[in-house]
């Protein structure tokens, strides 16, 4: 997939810039907050609905303004797309494909496909379980976009149990009306678990495969989905009992604290480095490695799955890695990627790289050809 160019209006603080891009490999190159970040940040809405750094589309329009609208032309193997996303500070955004308004939002998920790796990628490795699950979550919204609308499901019936949970402080549980919720809880739970489940089984060979050879196999990295919910084989009765024997037996615990104890949402991606957990293991330098390793291994799922390659989004991330690291990452690009990548100096390419990148400046929100 090849994304032919990208036009801005109200959105951070573009007030109305059109991108062509014209090469395979662009460098965005200017000083910290000119707006680098935010060019990738369009994209990345584009392909997932979802911005790495607000949860509020408010915080995305431009000040003074109502709305912001991302738009873009992109080239498929099997034709040419216009994508839109209306952004408002105030009421629902409004997704657009060929120029007709989408009805269910999730129908614009798996059209562009990209993998985005940042500074605060590191956080996968040295964050709390929920960084690793909102990062399984998105890569899934992509591959599989009805993920989307059961995480969603799961997590509206998650918010009515707590609900239903904390009125146990005032009075007495209806038992059935538990045992209602603990059965949904229970169904949308199973899908979400065996989902994250088999990414994962996919997942974890290839970024082993790429942390064996860019630490020049002297360490093995292991991914392991660990869920709240045990149950003795990966099949959807097994999980069912699993979720409701450990249910029953977090029941007075829930109810004293008015909070669900039980399922998905509180599952952990354990990521060992020779057996021993990362997070603990070594130096900043290994555990970049361990995250280039993930990313490299989802532009290679991607690519495998939709059958094209996804496009690579670099928020300067080349400053993070040292000059061995960023040799593989910048050879596994090659032109096999379109890549767009952020950068405050050109010094980490070498001249092969220039000669075939367009190269942008950014100031202050407008973007020159250099």
């Amino acid at each position: 997939m090849y994304l032919n160019r990208l036009h801005l209006r109200n959105f951070r603080n573009y007030r109305e810039q059109e991108i062509v891009f014209s090469a395979p490999k662009t460098i965005l190159l200017g000083d910290n907050a000119q707006g680098k970040s935010n060019l990738l940040e369009a994209v990345e809405l584009l392909s997932t609905l979802k911005s790495h750094r607000v949860s509020r589309d408010r915080d995305l329009v431009l000040a003074g303004e109502s709305e912001s609208k991302i738009t873009a032309q992109l080239t498929r193997k099997h034709g040419s797309i216009d994508l839109a996303l209306l952004l408002r500070d105030k009421g629902r955004r409004t997704a657009i494909i060929n120029r007709e308004n989408l009805k269910r939002q999730l129908d614009f998920l798996g059209v562009l496909n990209a993998v985005e790796f940042s500074a605060l990628d590191l956080d996968l490795v040295r964050g709390n379980p929920e960084t690793r699950r909102h990062w399984i979550d998105a890569l899934l919204f992509q591959i599989e976009p009805v993920y989307a609308h059961i995480l969603h499901e799961y997590q509206r019936i998650l918010k009515q149990r707590n609900s239903l949970l904390k009125q146990a402080e005032h009075r007495s549980l209806d038992p059935a009306e538990l045992e209602s919720w603990n059965h949904q809880l229970i169904v949308t739970g199973t899908k979400v678990i065996r989902r994250r489940m088999r990414i994962i089984d996919r997942l974890a060979p290839i970024a082993r495969t790429w942390h064996t050879k860019i630490s020049k196999n002297t360490e093995i990295l292991t991914i392991t989905y660990a869920p709240n919910v045990a149950a003795i084989e990966n099949t959807p009765e097994a999980i069912y009992q699993g979720f409701l024997d450990r249910l029953a037996l977090r029941n007075i615990a829930e109810q004293s604290l008015g909070n669900t104890l039980v399922g998905p949402h509180r599952d952990e991606i354990e990521l060992t480095i020779n057996d021993t957990p990362a997070k603990a293991y070594g130096s900043q330098g290994q555990q970049r490695t361990l995250v280039l390793a993930l990313k490299l291994a989802e532009l290679e799922l991607i690519e495998q799955i939709v059958g094209e390659p996804p496009l690579l989004l670099l928020d300067d991330v080349l400053a993070e890695l040292d000059l061995t690291r960023q040799n593989q990452l910048l050879s596994v690009i090659e032109d096999r990627f379109q890549t767009l990548i952020t950068t405050t100096h050109l010094g980490a390419f070498d001249a092969k790289w220039l000669d075939s990148s367009q190269i942008l400046q950014v100031r202050l929100g407008e973007i020159v050809r250099v």
